[in-house]
């Protein structure tokens, strides 16, 4: 399995320039002094927060994957997590960029089919929208009833509300008519997969049936997961109690660079899964982007500094981005030899 190494590198480049920006602009030297009252055993406890979001996200992918007819342990579901995490963090576009990768790798370390392992893959990506949706609901709804709200809150409330309706409803009708997606899907596949196979060397051109069988085992498979209404059960309370320790995370980098200041927990709820939409810039894990919505996010709901807001999303970020990158790598390192045996 090969990533783009250049396009990694254009992605990195740009994300330390949108990083830099952000930083330079808040405050290199105020964001150092602030970042000084961080203790190095609270920030232990802020990247203990963040394995334990990542091992919490695994067993969700071992029951997806046991919907799927595919035994995993919980170590090889932190492994493949992990893992996943890694590729959607050094690609661009978040998840969109990094399942297809965290798809093989998923195959290849429970030797199943391709698309059992994009189904996996992209099934827990859908059952982690409905808390995140939820905790941004509830943390939005809160705060409107009990604070007078500025228009920029109000705005965050409205795209939220019209993410919670409009997905369901787009991949609900998207399933009702799945027939007619398949056709569509095969005829927008089989075209670009011909032309990869005349010009790239190990693809080669496939028919049009293969083409069709794949994606109609693909839908399949999305339905046995669909079906496995305990699995499903189980996985989104992993999924649930992991956004929960991210929002932790965020909270306690927060709690430790404001001792001053009485944070409401409501922010982290609104701040997390909202500032998470930024993932899917063209930046690898949404780096720059993320760290500069968390920031607009917090400074006006909480009325903290934007040096602190950039300080505490720092914090966040390398115990939620950088560190699941170190860990994701040696976790990949790992499940390759493994398949390599």
């Amino acid at each position: 399995m090969e990533f783009d190494s250049r396009a990694i590198l254009v992605g990195f480049l740009g994300a330390a320039a949108v990083l830099g920006i952000l930083v330079w602009f808040v405050g290199v030297g105020e964001i150092q002094r602030v970042l000084t009252m961080l203790s190095p055993v609270t920030l232990v406890l802020i990247v203990a927060v963040g394995v334990v979001w990542l091992a919490a996200w695994g067993l969700a992918l071992c029951r997806v994957l046991d919907a799927l007819g595919i035994r995993a342990s919980a170590w090889d579901g932190f492994l493949l997590y992990a893992s996943a995490a890694f590729a959607n963090n050094i690609t661009p576009f978040g998840q969109a960029g990094g399942e297809p990768f965290s798809a093989l790798l998923i195959s290849r370390a429970t030797d199943s089919e391709y698309e059992s392992g994009l189904v996996a893959i992209a099934s827990l990506d859908t059952l982690n929208f409905v808390p995140s949706i939820l905790f941004a609901l509830v943390g939005l709804s809160y705060y409107v009833a009990r604070f007078a709200v500025g228009d920029s809150v109000l705005l965050v409330l409205g795209i939220v509300v019209l993410l919670a309706v409009g997905i369901p409803v787009l991949a609900y009708l998207g399933w009702q008519n799945r027939h007619a997606v398949e056709d569509r899907l095969a005829g927008v596949v089989h075209p670009v997969w011909s032309a990869a196979g005349r010009h790239l060397p190990g693809i080669g051109v496939p028919k049009r049936e293969g083409v069709v069988r794949r994606i109609d085992g693909f839908f399949r498979a999305i339905e046995r997961v669909a079906t496995s209404r305990r699995n499903l059960a189980v996985a989104l309370a992993y999924s649930t109690f992991g956004w929960l320790c991210m929002c932790v995370a965020l909270y306690l980098s927060l709690w430790a660079l404001t001792p001053a200041v009485d944070i409401n927990a409501a922010v982290v709820f609104i701040a997390v899964p909202v500032a998470s939409i930024a993932s899917i810039t063209p930046l690898p894990g949404g780096t720059g982007g993320v760290e500069a919505a968390l920031v607009l996010l917090i400074v006006p709901i909480t009325g903290v500094s934007a040096v602190t807001a950039t300080s505490a999303a720092l914090v966040f970020r390398g115990a939620t981005y950088w560190f699941p990158i170190l860990l994701g790598g040696g976790a990949t390192a790992w499940l390759e030899a493994r398949a390599g045996r």
